[in-house]
């Protein structure tokens, strides 16, 4: 450790720069959701921990004894984790990984110590570089050249106070304050040139090291199979799924963006059967889902930009009926009506659609008889959900007429909620009607499903999402995993397959808080930087140079004219004004010069003193904190010297200061004199800040000293 009180600041500046250092680097992990809810906690508790012994707040230390105790119990643990907690051997690791570095962020004494730390360190940003490269990766990365810098300058002063040498004149004063501002300074230098090479060169991957690890977000329910409850626990997340751009720029209410159909049931889960589907092949850059008969019918349509996120599955999502895809070279249908790419895109993944939302109802082809059998097919279940089908549908003989009243009945009897069950139940559908009359949308999509075929109607599961967010920052729809939503298609001779909705709103929707403003605006900054960042191509830097190119034109322009102008109207009344009023102006304009030189030097002459007495007084709270510093010695003895001049002994430029002590009249305060000179000289010039209390209490006793 150094020695001597002139290496506490930068003890403690260096031990706050290794503080950050991990914890920028722990952020950027954090940050890209890879981490569980226990290791972010416990680590963020080890880091603040840390924190409060770096400032002094709690002083411990622990034992090397413990250490190792600690360090081979989790080594048993790890098996445990391996086998009944993570079941995952990489989490299992990271899990290891963070608890050694919280045991060693603890614990660092030694440089070997505080070298791990920083190593540890990169090897959690270089891990967040890896899982993600979205805007909380850059900002932790811009805070980590920042304490970077930090710590490696503060190190290197560090270094050299522990092989002693001269002692600075300007001491430790504002020590903080200096390099961190150097360090922010390097910081954002290497960010601005960095900068400028990014937006130069032209990029062909989205992020670096993209290919090296999968970076899709698992989103289950939109498979080919999806177990009750699965739904429910995609609805408690809130990650981004999607953004969607709509051609008219403007919010829509109530549209839902259609994923896959499930047509098989077998009372826990649904499922579609093994199919090849059909493939879809575009003309040129289009690709029509729709007939040429669909096409013609006339409704409201829209068109709109899709940006997938990176989630595990290969679906596409479309609102309405899609009839033109763009962008995509090759899709399968399936049998149920919904389209997916037949790969998983490496990254996130864009396309454009067109739909038809509204349009008047049709006759719809005949179902074959293979298909009215999958969509009718029901498993053993209790009879009592056939018989409240049929007594709600009692007198109703419409198809249509009876899936309303079905769904209007769950709509309105049946509450609303994202709890899940605490055990499985045997017949989960049954559970829901008759015993907990609760849920959320898959049971109640379930629920009318079953009801439905158990009346002979053909009806099939929908998974997808409903809404959304508008964020009139960016003009997107922000969708997140929290609008998945669970529907009913109900085959209709009058109209085909046709869309209920069973479930009842949130009775508890989220509010409009400062957090959620909040959250569109950094989603908002997301989103640009996916555009014009992570995308950024050789298409978007001609983008950029043309709009910059345009823009300067304009403005250039514009200024040109308008300077014209106002010089032409400056140039007539400047001549009528000057004959009137030059005189007296030119005499305000001498005065206010005259003034402002006189006012500039008294304010530094008080300045200056004042100054000088502040820094006294700094270096004196310094002293009795129990912190001083040799150069310490420089001011209070200046502080003294202004003492002694208010009584009227001013010390000649000449005077050493053993001769200014002797010189004095009184030799009370002669001797007083000299025995704060010869402990100025001992703890100026011979580091002995040991003398630094004497030095506090001759301050004192001058100051009491009558006269």
């Amino acid at each position: 450790m150094p020695v001597g009180a002139a290496a506490l600041p930068v003890e403690r500046f260096f031990q706050i720069s290794l503080l950050g250092l991990v914890s920028s680097g722990y952020l950027a992990v954090a940050g890209s959701g890879y981490l569980d809810t226990p290791t972010v906690t416990l680590t963020a508790a080890g880091l603040l921990l840390r924190a409060l012994l770096v400032l002094g707040v709690l002083r411990f230390e622990i034992s090397a004894r413990a250490v190792t105790l600690l360090t081979l119990g989790y080594i048993g643990f790890f098996p445990l984790d391996y086998f009944f907690l993570s079941g995952d051997l990489l989490r299992a690791t990271v899990h290891l990984v963070f608890f050694l570095a919280v045991v060693k962020i603890l614990t660092a004494r030694s440089a070997r110590d505080y070298l791990a730390t920083a190593a540890i360190s990169f090897l959690e940003l270089l891990a967040a570089a890896l899982l993600s490269a979205n805007l909380n990766f850059f900002l932790c990365l811009a805070a980590y050249l920042v304490f970077a810098v930090s710590a490696f300058t503060s190190a290197e002063i560090r270094r050299s106070l522990e092989r002693g040498g001269r002692v600075a004149r300007s001491g430790s004063g504002r020590f903080h304050a200096r390099l961190a501002t150097l360090s922010m300074a390097t910081a954002a230098g290497i960010l601005i040139l960095t900068g400028g090479l990014f937006f130069l060169l032209p990029r062909t991957l989205d992020a670096a090291f993209r290919h090296l690890v999968s970076q899709r977000y698992y989103l289950p329910g939109f498979s080919n199979q999806v177990t009750l409850g699965q739904i429910g626990e995609v609805k408690t997340r809130s990650s981004p799924v999607m953004h969607v751009r709509l051609d008219t720029r403007k919010p829509l209410a109530g549209l839902k963006w259609r994923g896959n159909a499930l047509a098989s049931f077998d009372g826990r889960r649904w499922f579609n059967p093994p199919e090849a589907g059909e493939l879809l092949a575009a003309r040129g850059d289009w690709l029509f889902l729709a007939g040429e008969q669909q096409r013609r019918r006339v409704g409201q349509r829209i068109r709109y930009r899709v940006d997938l996120d990176a989630i595990d599955t290969d679906t596409l999502f479309f609102a309405g009926s899609p009839e033109v895809l763009n962008l995509v070279p090759r899709v399968i249908r399936n049998a149920s009506g919904g389209y997916r790419l037949g790969f998983l895109p490496a990254g996130p993944y864009r396309y454009e659609a067109a739909s038809l939302l509204d349009s008047a109802p049709e006759p719809g082809a005949p179902l074959s008889l293979t298909e009215r059998a999958a969509y009718l097919g029901l498993p053993a279940q209790d009879p009592r959900i056939g018989a409240l089908a049929r007594k709600l549908t009692l007198g109703f003989s419409i198809d249509r007429d009876r899936a309303s009243v079905i769904e209007q009945h769950l709509r309105t009897g049946y509450g609303y909620t994202l709890e899940l069950l605490e055990r499985e139940a045997p017949d989960p559908i049954a559970h829901f009607l008759f015993e907990r009359r609760k849920g959320h949308c898959e049971y109640f999509a379930s629920a009318m499903a079953v009801m439905l075929r158990s009346l002979g109607i053909p009806a099939r599961l929908v998974n997808g999402f409903q809404g959304g967010t508008w964020n009139p920052i960016s003009e997107l729809y922000l969708i997140r995993a929290s609008d998945a939503h669970s529907w009913v298609e109900a085959w209709l001779p009058e109209s085909g397959w046709t869309s209920f909705d069973p479930t009842p709103p949130d009775p508890n929707p989220p509010s409009a808080t400062l957090w959620s403003r909040l959250s569109l605006y950094l989603d908002a900054a997301d989103t640009f930087w996916r555009e014009w960042i992570l995308s950024y191509d050789l298409g978007r830097q001609v983008t950029l140079a043309s709009g910059l190119e345009r823009a300067g034109r304009r403005w250039s322009l514009r200024w040109f004219d308008w300077t014209l102008a106002t010089a032409a109207e400056w140039k007539s009344g400047a001549g009528a004004w000057l004959r009137l009023h030059g005189r007296t102006a030119g005499a305000a304009v001498a005065l206010v010069i005259a003034g402002g030189f006189l006012l500039r030097f008294v304010l530094g002459r008080l300045r200056g003193a004042r100054w000088r007495s502040l820094r006294a007084r700094g270096g004196l709270f310094r002293l009795r904190r129990g912190q001083p510093a040799p150069a310490d010695a420089t001011l209070l003895y200046g502080f003294m010297l202004e003492l002694l001049r208010r009584r009227g002994y001013q010390k000649p430029a000449w005077f050493t200061p053993g001769e200014f002590a002797s010189s004095l009249p009184d030799r009370e305060l002669a001797a007083l004199v000299a025995r704060f000179t010869r402990s100025y000289n001992e703890m100026r010039f011979g580091r002995q800040v040991e003398r630094a209390p004497t030095l506090a209490s001759l301050l004192d006793q001058l100051r009491a000293f009558p006269g």
